[in-house]
């Protein structure tokens, strides 16, 4: 059995806030494993033994170890910004960009194009930067129906007068 390379040692107020953690059960999955994992190495466990307990694999364990003798307990609970993860983008921004998709276009155009749109929300300042992808994911959410006559209700549904 290979010796384990970061040897967790949690001081009495770290291992109460873990304990709180896991007692409180209102935290994040993630988080709430991630706590397991300490207090579990701070016990004395293997990799191995902790990866079974907490239903994780080992690397995992390997990598919550490391995170936390290298840079403390709060980056070992925190969790790591992912790639690919869209931009956040509060509520009065994506009202901005609405309330633009249905506007009128500038001159030249029939009508907005999601590539359109994102240059002129960033021209604008609204955002600092969103790709047309971003665009048309936000536009997708809204229920608004951008070039056709209809609202989009069938009219064979629609109750007659």
């Amino acid at each position: 059995m290979p010796a384990i390379k970061y040897v967790i040692d949690l001081r009495d107020d770290e291992r109460k806030q873990l304990i709180e953690i896991t007692r409180r059960g209102s935290s994040p999955a993630r988080k709430l494993k991630r706590a397991m994992i300490l207090l579990r190495a701070d016990e004395g466990f293997g990799d191995g033994e902790i990866a079974r307990m907490v239903d994780v694999g080992i690397a995992t364990v390997g990598r919550i170890r490391k995170r936390f003798v290298e840079a403390g307990l709060e980056m070992a609970l925190r969790e790591r910004p992912r790639c690919g993860r869209p931009v956040e983008i509060g509520g009065k921004q994506q009202a901005y960009i609405i309330a633009l998709a249905c506007s009128q276009p500038p001159e030249g155009h029939a009508c907005w194009s999601m590539r359109l749109l994102a240059e002129k929300v960033v021209e604008l300042e609204i955002v600092e930067s969103i790709s047309h992808e971003g665009v048309r994911k936000l536009l997708k959410k809204t229920s608004s129906s951008h070039g056709r006559k209809s609202n989009g209700a069938s009219p064979k549904l629609a109750p007659s007068l």
